[in-house]
């Protein structure tokens, strides 16, 4: 699969069309999706017309990604397109306005082939709790992609799209991109619009970037970043030149790790892959500091009171009134409302909203919602401290390479605890990104996350081009265009 620049770069110079390149990558999201179920939805109409207006010249604003095929996760609004998040209780609901990332990438000349799976309402680290059947990862379709995101990341690793959007509030982008073999990037809070992103922890949530090299993830990073009015938590910081930050090399750089994180929990062979990268890393000429991170230890607590209490009161709009699935046969408003998200929502969305429900309510909201917070403070303060020693902190992304569909749905906590390298950037609003580092004697990927201060997206993306123009990632998955 080319890159960006390779597609862009064959279109300028007419070795090929937009059509040509949407209706290849249409081709193999049809054919794979049937291994994969990485598609909830596929626009072959809307993206060939699209492509045939790029290709006459009729597709105003800047072209970065001029013919660009790209897919969208199932819980971005795309106007007139499905957007499910996964569920039961939207199902078939379409948005009548895109979302800001979406408008800003069809303004550079990218094309939406479809909507991809994900967990329900982007709840889970498997994509084994989407409404619609679990998406499959292209290594080993006997074992998760992760989650949520799994269907982007999938899609990427599988070669039908060189670049896809997801979304991440607790490494849901992060975490798949590391069980499949590709980058996974996560922005600052703030750096990216929520507007058009179908709510789940508002204080956590953030679009991210699945892509096949650094490049790729800087020119889509490059679109859709910057401020935008529709979303008042959107930071007027301005937006550098991504790309232009890879050209820089790495020497003198500091690269900090916590050999805390590095303990007990940890995979073998996940920890033998971190260590070597960091070697590598010294070996480029970065300096390697220790850091600690002290209460990165009650993460996963905080976040899993943090995440419920606001997907509770988010998901409270689900109701069966405005929009989406309605329960039939209910009497009266109260038991309509009953049935229609017994009916709609999954079991872990349930679990989640009921938790969120019991740490928000009175009597509790002190013990539990009040402390996390307070806890969030200092998990803000620890990571403020370690970049004051540190350009970035390297951690694994994932505590284990892909696990087998069912081995962990039935223990909530060991699911949870998937996600205890990743929840702490989501909780500090820092931006974090997963590059692959390696296989696993298995053949699974590995993923290696970096994480940096505010708004230092430019270097975490040179970070990642330098160690993989030193270490290209080797390797293809089983299921590949």
């Amino acid at each position: 699969m080319e890159s960006i620049s390779q597609l862009t770069d064959l279109i300028a110079r007419g070795e090929t069309s937009a059509r040509a390149t949407v209706e290849a990558a249409l081709d193999r999201a049809e054919t794979l999706n049937e291994s994969l179920n990485a598609f909830l939805a596929i626009d072959r109409e809307g993206a060939v017309k699209r492509a045939e207006e790029i290709d006459a010249g009729q597709s105003a604003g800047e072209t970065s990604l001029h013919g660009v095929p790209i897919a969208i996760k199932d819980n971005i609004c795309v106007r007139g397109m499905q957007t499910s998040c996964g569920s039961r209780i939207l199902g078939p609901y379409q948005p009548p306005y895109n979302a800001t990332a979406i408008d800003r990438l069809l303004q550079a000349g990218a094309i939406v082939i479809g909507k991809t799976n994900c967990d329900e309402f982007a709840m889970g680290s498997s994509n084994e709790n989407s409404a619609f059947g679990p998406v499959r990862n292209p290594w080993d379709t006997s074992r998760v992609p992760g989650g949520s995101s799994g269907g982007s990341a999938a899609a990427v690793a599988a070669g039908i799209v060189p670049v896809a959007l997801g979304s991440d509030t607790g490494g849901s982008v992060r975490q798949p991109a590391s069980l499949c073999g590709v980058i996974g990037l996560k922005p600052t809070y703030g750096r990216v619009s929520r507007y058009g992103l179908v709510a789940f922890g508002s204080s956590l949530d953030q679009i991210g970037v699945f892509a096949r090299n650094a490049t790729d993830a800087a020119l889509v990073l490059q679109t859709i970043a910057g401020r935008d009015p529709h979303d008042a938590t959107t930071a007027d910081v301005p937006v550098p030149n991504y790309a232009d930050a890879l050209k820089s090399d790495i020497n003198g750089m500091r690269i900090g790790v916590s050999r805390a994180l590095l303990g007990e929990g940890l995979d073998a062979e996940v920890r033998a892959a971190i260590e070597k990268a960091i070697d590598a890393y010294k070996d480029l000429g970065a300096e390697i500091v220790d850091v600690d991170l002290p209460h990165a230890k009650y993460a996963i607590a905080v976040y899993y009171i943090i995440a419920t209490a606001e997907a509770s009161s988010n998901l409270a709009r689900y109701d069966g009134v405005r929009y989406g699935f309605r329960a039939e046969e209910a009497p009266a408003l109260r038991d309509m409302y009953r049935k229609t998200r017994d009916e709609g929502f999954g079991p872990e969305v349930k679990r989640r909203i009921m938790l969120g429900t019991y740490v928000l309510s009175a009597g509790y909201y002190d013990a539990y919602y009040l402390k996390a917070q307070k806890v969030r403070m200092l998990l803000r303060q620890d990571f403020a401290n370690a970049f004051a020693r540190c350009d970035a902190v390297v951690t694994p992304t994932s505590p284990t390479p892909a696990f087998k569909f069912g081995e962990k749905v039935d223990d909530p906590l060991a699911m949870y605890l998937n996600d205890v390298y990743t929840v702490t950037a989501n909780l500090a609003g820092v931006p974090g990104i997963s590059v692959p580092c390696g296989l696993s004697s298995e053949g699974l990927p590995i993923g290696m996350q970096l994480l940096g201060p505010y708004w230092s997206e430019a270097n975490l993306l040179r970070l990642t081009h330098a160690y993989q123009t030193a270490h290209p990632f080797e390797g293809t998955p089983k299921i590949h265009a």
